[in-house]
């Protein structure tokens, strides 16, 4: 716990947070020149791209050139229920654009924030439950 914060907690928010920022200020100064679209795809783009190579290539560098350890221990219970609700969503945000008719709605945006707080919810009560330490 830092600062009486869960770990999942900050993992999840605080952190997860402070790695969007760069994605969050680029596409506002898109989205100021006018080019919303672009704004959009830069965003959603950047986060297909963390859960389709940003996960998976550490794992396949490492199982390529292992170093001592053999086995990488993972301390979440629910990682793959969470790879899984990320894979789901990651389609369903692809559907959602494309039954907007691939343009940037206040409909879009709130079915994004549903979902993200729906993530957000299961992968803190999975841990929760799951973690001893938690609390």
């Amino acid at each position: 716990n830092t600062i009486g914060i869960p770990s999942v907690v900050m993992g999840l928010t605080f952190l997860a947070a402070g790695t969007s920022v760069p994605d969050l200020l680029s596409s506002v100064i898109v989205a100021r020149m006018g080019e919303g679209d672009m704004a959009v795809s830069s965003s959603i783009g950047s986060n297909i791209f963390d859960i389709l190579v940003g996960l998976p290539l550490p794992w396949l560098i490492f199982t390529i050139w292992p170093s001592t350890p053999d086995v990488v221990t993972i301390s979440a219970k629910g990682i793959w229920v969470s790879i899984f609700i990320l894979l789901g969503m990651l389609v369903a945000i692809i559907l959602i654009i494309h039954c907007q008719g691939w343009k940037m709605t206040r409909t879009l945006g709130a079915m994004m924030f549903f979902l993200y707080f729906c993530f957000l919810a299961q992968a803190i009560v999975v841990e929760y439950y799951r973690d001893p330490c938690f609390g």
